[in-house]
C-alpha cells in the first residue's frame, strides 16, 4: 500500500471544499484580502465559518497570512496546488495526451484515402 504525505492529504482536504475551493478564487482575484473583505464575499457564510476555511487553507499551506496593523491579511500560496499537479496530474494525464499528440500527428501527415469505387 502506497502512503502519502501528510501534507499532500491536507491539501486534497483543503481542495475537497467547494467554499474553499471559492476563497482561493477570491484571492486569485485580489489577494491579500482581510476576514471582513472575505466574508462581504460570502454574505450566507457567518464570520467564523470562513475563518473556520481559511484555518483550513492555511493548515494545507494554500493560504499565507501577515499582520498589517490591526489587520491580518490573507495571501494565496500556489505552490502546494503546483505540487499537487506535478505529483498527479501530470503523471496520469500524459498517457493520454500523448496519444491525442500522436493520433494528430498521424491525421496531419497520413493522406486521406479516397473512394475509387
Amino acid at each position: 500500500m502506497v502512503t502519502y504525505d501528510a501534507a499532500v492529504d491536507a491539501v486534497f482536504k483543503a481542495l475537497a471544499d467547494p467554499t474553499r475551493r471559492a476563497l482561493l478564487d477570491a484571492l486569485v482575484e485580489r489577494d491579500g484580502q482581510s476576514v471582513q473583505a472575505l466574508c462581504d464575499r460570502f454574505p450566507d457564510m457567518t464570520r467564523f465559518g470562513v475563518m473556520k476555511h481559511l484555518a483550513v487553507l492555511e493548515a494545507a499551506g494554500l493560504v499565507t497570512t501577515r499582520r498589517e496593523g490591526r489587520a491580518k491579511l490573507h495571501h494565496l500560496n500556489p505552490v502546494p496546488i503546483q505540487q499537487v499537479a506535478d505529483r498527479w496530474i501530470a503523471k496520469y494525464a500524459q498517457p493520454f495526451t500523448r496519444a491525442l499528440v500522436d493520433l494528430q500527428t498521424q491525421l496531419e501527415h497520413d493522406p486521406p484515402e479516397h473512394d475509387t469505387a
